[in-house]
């Protein structure tokens, strides 16, 4: 893939992301994607980040903004920088209560494609500062 294909891939990613869309965003996977949660232990393959969304859709509401997509030149490796702008919907198992409270956050995500598919998704962000502003 060439570095504009990813950089396409990527911008598709986070498009199906802000859409809500579980669907679009499993459509970009590979079968056998690695998903390296922050603060988790990594997860292989498409119905294990399809359950993980499923969680995550239920327990926040998240809308990504300032996204910057970076893409090594020969297309295999992708890195965003965004904004987390969201809202804690459902207690989330050993996380402080939830009762809509928002956060604003700063995230990063680093991608690995191979054959059209994304086959590792690792994000990154400060839990503690999530924490921090969830408990105020």
């Amino acid at each position: 893939m060439s570095a504009t294909e990813t950089r396409a891939l990527i911008a598709r990613y986070y498009e199906a992301f802000n859409a809500g869309s579980i669907e679009g965003m499993l459509a970009l996977l590979d079968e056998d994607v690695a998903h390296d949660r922050n603060q988790g232990e990594r997860k292989i393959g498409r119905e294990t980040f399809k359950d993980f969304s499923i969680h995550m859709k239920r327990c926040y509401r998240e809308h990504l903004t300032d996204l910057v997509i970076m893409v090594s030149e020969d297309g295999s490796h992708a890195a965003a920088e965004f904004t987390v702008n969201g809202t804690y919907l459902e207690t989330d198992e050993g996380l402080p209560p939830a009762s809509g409270q928002t956060y604003v956050l700063p995230a990063g995500t680093f991608f690995q494609i191979e054959d059209d598919k994304i086959v590792r998704v690792t994000t990154c962000y400060n839990l503690n500062d999530w924490i921090a502003q969830v408990s105020r």
